[in-house]
């Protein structure tokens, strides 16, 4: 990912393809002529220049016919600042700033020679989790405010789905899927996609005219319409299982039986660690372990606890079937 950014800056070259700006084949132009934005996941400040001239920075080299003057400089580099929320720290140095001051700056310095494109190569990687959510929510904002085309990198799901309009995933290189950050998680295009957006249970089962049957359990599918007793891979979100209290002799046909393992109730949510009482005779030695999620309430009405036995009984189930997914 990181590669296709420095591609687009210019700062390295495509074996093959093109980069169009607007339609406008900018493979061959120079890095200096692209008007590209960079903003990297460390800062990338020079630390001997006040906050104020890094900012300048970009605006000072300027070929000189293309210069602005000292006071345009000035004005423009304030103007930054006061949309970054840091006017007043024009005159520090960057060893002065927190970790999330200093991204805003970098940003500022990104956007002082008006790119058409804005890259950001995980710029809140390096930031803990709550500084992470508050600049990405200010970024957003930004962003609706200025229309600059920006590419974001991350390698967090939860940061995609938040602040683009449009996401692609990338899995070694090949794009795996394109598109708004609804339809990728509605509708996940392969078992890589469907993996990595959030968390997900995973069962290799068999698929048979429109049903998918795992640990038992058989599930409709419209992705198994035409199957003839295929393996397939089925992914259950945690949120997707209904619980019950296991009652001996009562039945199960469409759950499975587990214990549950491990429990933890923070705030309104239950999230369980389920071993099913039958292994999946399709996926030996896999773990078997079942990530399940309900409302603490529900928890607490059914009176769970640890060690206790449930049926976990999958609502819904996005199905891959073998064909043309060396399973």
């Amino acid at each position: 990912k990181t590669t296709l950014l420095r591609i687009i800056a210019g700062l390295e070259t495509a074996d093959s393809g093109s980069i169009l700006f607007s339609g406008e084949d900018t493979t061959d132009v120079h890095v200096r002529e692209r008007q590209v934005g960079f903003v990297f996941q460390h800062y990338a400040l020079f630390r001997h220049m006040t906050v104020f001239e890094n900012v300048a920075f970009g605006l000072r080299i300027k070929p000189r016919g293309q210069r602005p003057s000292d006071a345009q400089i000035k004005a423009k580099v304030l103007d930054l600042l006061k949309l970054v929320q840091l006017d007043w720290l024009a005159d520090r140095y960057p060893s002065q700033l927190s970790g999330g001051q200093r991204q805003r700056i970098a940003l500022a310095r990104a956007l002082a020679v008006e790119p058409k494109v804005l890259l950001l190569d995980e710029p809140f990687g390096a930031l803990d989790a709550k500084v992470r959510k508050e600049l990405r929510r200010w970024l957003r904002r930004l962003h609706d405010e200025l229309h600059v085309t920006s590419i974001f990198v991350t390698h967090d799901q939860e940061e995609a789905l938040e602040v683009a309009d449009r996401v692609v995933l990338m899995n070694a290189g090949r794009i795996e899927q394109v598109g708004s950050p609804q339809d990728v998680w509605d509708h996940p295009a392969s078992p890589f996609v469907y993996g990595f957006l959030g968390d997900v249970n995973l069962f290799h089962g068999r698929a048979h005219q429109g049903e998918v049957e795992v640990q038992g359990v058989r599930i409709a599918s419209a992705e198994a319409d035409t199957a003839e007793d295929a393996k397939a891979l089925a992914y259950v979100r945690p949120h997707d299982f209904d619980i019950t209290r296991f009652v001996p002799g009562s039945g199960h046909a469409q759950g499975i039986v587990a214990t549950i393992g491990r429990a933890i109730v923070v705030g309104p949510i239950a999230r369980m660690e389920l071993e099913p009482v039958e292994p999946n005779p399709d996926n030996p030695g896999s773990g078997n372990i079942i990530e399940a999620q309900i409302s603490a309430q529900q928890y607490r009405e059914l009176g769970l606890s640890e060690g206790d036995t449930v049926v976990a009984s999958p609502r819904k189930a996005r199905v891959f079937v073998e064909q043309g997914l060396g399973i």
